[in-house]
């Protein structure tokens, strides 16, 4: 969300930010927003002018009181018929800044409506595009291989060790859902530990948040279209289950203002996640890939504006080691304008090789989103000269297992149906290095 002051004195910068980003319906919000300001600013005039009116008559009434104990007879009524006049004035008064304080909630609910919709400025290095289609592949690492043997599709290989079971989940829970078992339910937590660990290892605090959040945090976290198409909201309670250990984890800082010195804040949460979206949109969709919930080892910085963009290029790199670290090939994709969410000011997705596909796909999420969050949930930092401003918060996914679990299951597959364990995750299987099919 943006200072609406910046948006009054640049209301071209603005706009052209809204073009960047292909949401040209959003156009007149500018200047729809900037009019409903200026009414707000003068109904807040009004509101002072009111006060020192009513302020003064109040203080005039004073003295009055004293000279109505000594008076007497005619001067006595008049002195009364003042107080009177003042009275009246003051409860007229009073009753117009009821009204005016009425125009002003609504004026700053309508504002405050509008700024939840106008996206944040976007990084000037951000490439411009319509959508995902046109994002832009930066680098690769690890070399990106085609065994000579059919690699089958993610669920049969998981299968074959007796390590899912959709069928149940679909009675018990439906579409969308999973029993992961065995081995494979084994590797699925390794992955959380050792990404745990990992992340430990960079200096990262270990923490897990609550899984249930108050609607002002959801809105204060995520964008409004974020909010209606992820959220599980539970009924009859201002609750709301997370989509992503981010969202309360930033959270826990609302209304907080930071030393400087406590700068910065790293931390690296496990959580389940909970999302509506279910892929219908072809095979590749199906499977694990996308899912009502999974469970995720996340990466969360908040930090001074200075420094955010040199956190965002070390979060995105800690994801390429870690897939590195498990052989996992990768390629770092730059999102173009259209593809960020409205709060983002700049952000990545790593994506993981797929050798059964011959493509990558997202396993990571990397994003910037400069002080958005913070604005809207009142992080501040307290600088050495006493003074408050804005901090900037980073999230990164470090690992999220269904996904992870496709790119570790397809790179490590061997021709007889075994899967190789990658070396860091053997302390986390009890010391087993190979998985042998069941059947």
């Amino acid at each position: 969300m943006l200072d609406i002051r910046f948006i009054r004195e640049n209301p071209d910068v603005v706009k052209e930010n809204i073009k960047k980003k292909f949401q040209d319906a959003k156009l007149p919000m500018v200047d729809e927003v900037i009019d409903l300001d200026a009414q707000r600013r003068t109904a807040i005039g009004q509101v002072e002018e009111l006060k020192a009116a009513r302020n003064k008559l109040s203080k005039a009434n004073g003295p009055l009181f004293g000279q109505l104990k000594k008076a007497e007879g005619e001067a006595k009524a008049r002195i009364q018929a003042q107080i009177d006049e003042n009275m009246a004035a003051v409860k007229a008064d009073e009753e117009k800044l009821a009204e005016l304080d009425k125009t002003v909630a609504a004026l700053e609910e309508k504002i405050h409506h509008i700024m939840l919709q106008i996206p944040q400025i976007i990084d000037p290095s951000v490439p411009i595009g319509k959508d995902d289609s046109e994002n832009v592949e930066v680098q690769r690492f690890g070399e990106p291989l085609v065994p000579d043997f059919e690699i089958p599709y993610h669920t049969e290989i998981m299968e074959s060790f007796d390590g899912i079971d959709m069928d149940a989940a679909g009675r018990v829970s439906g579409n969308g859902f999973y029993y992961l078992l065995g081995d494979i339910a084994r590797l699925h937590e390794a992955v959380l530990a050792y990404g745990r660990d990992f992340m430990i290892g960079k200096g990262f605090t270990y923490c897990i948040p609550p899984f249930m959040i108050h609607g002002n945090v959801v809105e204060g976290v995520m964008s409004q279209t974020d909010m209606e198409g992820m959220m599980y909201k539970i009924e009859g309670e201002d609750l709301y289950l997370i989509g992503t250990s981010e969202h309360s984890m930033i959270g826990r800082f609302i209304d907080q203002i930071i030393p400087e010195e406590k700068l910065p804040q790293t931390l690296t949460s496990y959580s389940p996640c909970f999302r509506k979206e279910k892929g219908a949109h072809g095979i590749e969709e199906r499977g694990v890939y996308r899912i009502h919930q999974f469970e995720k080892q996340e990466m969360i910085v908040v930090c001074k504006p200075e420094d955010s963009m040199k956190w965002y290029e070390e979060m995105w790199k800690y994801s390429v080691e870690l897939f590195r670290s498990m052989d996992i090939p990768v390629r770092q994709l730059e999102c173009c304008s259209g593809d960020l969410a409205d709060l983002k000011v700049k952000s990545c997705d790593i994506e993981a090789w797929s050798p059964r596909q011959q493509k990558y796909f997202e396993v990571c999420s990397c994003s910037n989103l400069g002080d958005a969050q913070a604005r809207r949930l009142k992080i501040r930092i307290k600088g050495g000269d006493g003074k408050t401003y804005l901090a900037h918060t980073l999230n990164n996914t470090c690992v999220a297992p269904p996904r992870m679990l496709i790119a570790l299951l397809e790179n490590n597959l061997q021709a007889d149906g075994s899967v190789k364990i990658p070396e860091v995750l053997w302390p986390y299987m009890g010391g087993t290095k190979v998985l042998t099919p069941k059947h």
